[in-house]
């Protein structure tokens, strides 16, 4: 099956879940950011993207698709 038929078939509760994991994937790039620019060479170039607020969000938003998605997925 590929990913398109399977994204045609797809449930809701699956849907939700690539969602959920699509977040905390974001979630784990900004811890990235966030401590790559806590250990930056020069104190002056701080940068404009409020990592731990992009962190907080996806993570907890990500957290909470997942666990709606496995109820679905767990009902049938």
């Amino acid at each position: 099956m590929s990913l398109h038929e399977f994204l045609i078939f797809a449930s809701e509760a699956e849907i939700v879940g690539m969602w959920g994991i699509a977040l905390l994937i974001v979630a784990g790039l900004s811890l990235f950011g966030e401590r790559r620019r806590m250990k930056r060479a020069r104190i002056d170039r701080i940068g404009w993207v409020p990592w731990t607020n992009v962190f907080m969000t996806s993570a907890i938003i990500g957290i909470g698709l997942l666990a709606l998605a496995a109820k679905g997925i767990m009902a049938g």
